[in-house]
């Protein structure tokens, strides 16, 4: 089953084991934050000594003040001014630390995102084609997100937890050897208990994320496509099918939190009969003078405090296995190579005049599939390049290339005789303008999306840039003007008004080499022949290349290129190509007819 589908699980690694590693990926995002755990830590180091003192103190009580009657009256008063001080302390200690873990979990989850987010603004266009858009972003929401309770409270816990079953084991030990290995008696119990469990509950937990990334993935799907679902009166149908993946992630969730409640009760159970233990052979040895009474409730206290730690720490593992299948797909997403990248010692591309050469330039998306090949050609600053052409023939590659969208098999491309793959892409791309047939608006207003191209240009600016391409008169035409918001995508406007908005966008960045990628297909007749005193000042003094299925809208080019089977097959101006009667001549001629038959 392809990924790229909503229902597709995805396999990652095959081990059912435990992965270390990706905990310790997880560490170099917490290591920068080191001095707020210390000190989270410290504080909790402090408020475990204050809570086992108290069961000492309950000993002292029982053993030696109690017994001395009226005497040992202010013996009490001081253990229990040191109870209460003790208490209060802990208070304000525990506090105090979880305001701290909770800031220190959340710039840890925040670092974590904005890796991912910033290595995902890289990734080629590849990635995005193969896989449904809401598994990625359950990647950068959920799955960071159930990050969370980990890193405010569980490392810090677990690691003083840790301790005080050092310390509690420590001072059972000095109070009585024989009752703290009756204390201990259950922990071979546990430790087997942990080692069935944890095989099937992280199993449980890799199926459950990937049928929540399911989920997620039909949701945003849904929504995007929500106007075509309306228009085929699917609602009924999609309905059943949102029905069956939400079932099957809840089922999923269901069976693994089955799994998962196991260890507690377990623990806890384990818990008891160990404390059962204790009392009986405890009452055994205080009948024979081997334990005091006194001793007897202290370890009452320290086993409930033993055991506490334990399950806190068994609930720690839960949450870690839960959050290994989700750190297992951010890590999947933050491995993905990014396949076009700056080399280095990368160079800045001068400013640039537009001259374009293609050297032998071969590329394939795939290996054994050769999209281009051996294709050379050169044009001079100012020159328009029209790219004409059946589908799949290679048009788009040709500028996707010239772009540095991929990087080619062999072969060079360069732009005033510098080699593009030499340079660093921003300097590449920020010296391009590319509009293609799917103009993609961003949610904000008119000028925000004018300006998307060249933040800092002033607002006249952007104005004389709609003026330009004439987009100036519609949207003085809307309610607010440059300040009407558009919504995400431009869903308030026209495909030809989206158009016409990415052309003021392209014009204001005041490219030296344009892309239009069947830029006025979405553009009626009348709105082509308004746009064209307007295109003409866009592409003057640019070097351009024009894809267009319109054959009409690139008649006066420079030069037309005929591309087929990942060749230049034909090359020349209109009346050039025509004369010839070619290629180009029977694709014209037939278009011609279709539209006077029209």
């Amino acid at each position: 089953m392809a990924r790229n589908k909503f229902d597709s699980d995805e396999i990652l690694e095959k081990d059912s084991e435990f992965n270390i590693k990706h905990l310790k990926r997880l560490g170099k995002f917490v290591t920068p934050y080191a001095s707020q755990l210390m000190f989270a830590m410290g504080l909790m180091v402090v408020s475990s000594v204050f809570a086992l003192s108290m069961p000492f103190l309950l000993k002292i009580a029982i053993d030696d003040a109690i017994p001395r009657g009226k005497d040992g009256i202010p013996l009490i008063i001081i253990l229990s001014s040191a109870l209460l001080c003790g208490t209060l302390a802990n208070i304000f200690i525990i506090k105090r630390k979880s305001q701290i873990m909770a800031r220190t979990g959340q710039n840890i989850i925040r670092d974590l995102r904005l890796a991912l987010f910033n290595h995902l603004q890289e990734l080629p266009f590849s990635y995005y084609d193969s896989r449904p858009h809401g598994k990625i972003l359950v990647r950068v929401v959920n799955y960071i997100n159930s990050l969370s309770d980990m890193l405010s409270n569980g490392i810090v816990n677990t690691a003083t937890d840790i301790l005080s079953l050092f310390l509690i084991t420590g001072m059972m030990l000095a109070l009585n050897p024989r009752l703290t290995l009756v204390s201990l008696a259950g922990l071979p119990l546990l430790f087997a208990a942990a080692a069935a469990i944890k095989i099937a509950q992280r199993k449980a937990w890799r199926i459950y994320s990937n049928k929540q990334s399911n989920l997620n993935a039909y949701i945003h799907e849904s929504i995007a496509g929500v106007k075509i679902t309306q228009s085929f009166a699917r609602e009924e149908e999609n309905q059943k099918i949102f029905g069956r993946v939400a079932e099957s992630s809840r089922s999923s969730w269901l069976k693994a939190c089955s799994i998962q409640f196991l260890m507690w009760p377990t623990a806890e159970n384990i818990s008891v009969w160990t404390m059962s233990l204790m009392y009986i052979f405890g009452a055994n040895w205080m009948n024979a003078g081997i334990v005091t009474a006194g001793t007897l409730v202290a370890f009452a206290g320290y086993i409930g405090r033993f055991w506490g730690p334990i399950n806190n720490i068994a609930n720690f593992y839960n949450t870690i296995v839960v959050n290994m299948s989700y750190l297992e797909r951010i890590f999947e997403a933050l491995d993905e190579p990014v396949l076009v990248k700056d080399v280095e010692n990368a160079i800045e591309l001068p400013r640039v005049k537009g001259n374009v050469r293609f050297s032998h330039a071969t590329f394939s998306y795939e290996p054994g599939m050769t999209v281009l090949k051996d294709v050379s050609f050169s044009c001079s600053p100012g020159e328009s390049i029209a790219l004409v052409g059946p589908t799949g023939a290679g048009k788009s590659t040709i500028i996707s290339l010239l772009s540095r969208f991929y990087d080619l098999d062999s072969g060079n491309i360069y732009i005033d005789g510098t080699d593009i793959s030499g340079v660093t892409l921003k300097s590449l791309r920020s010296q391009m303008g590319i509009m293609l047939q799917d103009t993609f608006l961003f949610s904000g207003t008119i000028m925000d999306n004018i300006k998307y191209s060249r933040p800092e240009a002033t607002d006249e600016e952007a104005i004389e840039a709609a003026k330009t391409v004439c987009a100036h008169e519609f949207v003085m035409s809307t309610e607010k003007g440059y300040q009407t918001e558009v919504n995400e995508r431009g869903s308030r406007l026209s495909a030809g008004q989206r158009q016409l908005i990415s052309f003021a966008r392209a014009l204001l960045a005041d490219p030296k080499i344009l892309v239009l990628d069947e830029a006025t297909s979405s553009i009626d007749s009348k709105t082509e022949l308004l746009i064209q005193k307007g295109l003409d000042r866009l592409l003057f003094g640019r070097t351009s290349f024009i894809i267009a299925h319109r054959l009409s809208t690139i008649k006066n080019a420079s030069r037309i290129m005929y591309i087929d089977q990942g060749k230049i097959m034909e090359s020349g101006c209109h009346d050039t190509l025509m004369a010839k009667k070619g290629k180009y001549y029977k694709l014209y001629t037939a278009q011609y007819a279709f539209l006077e038959e029209a």
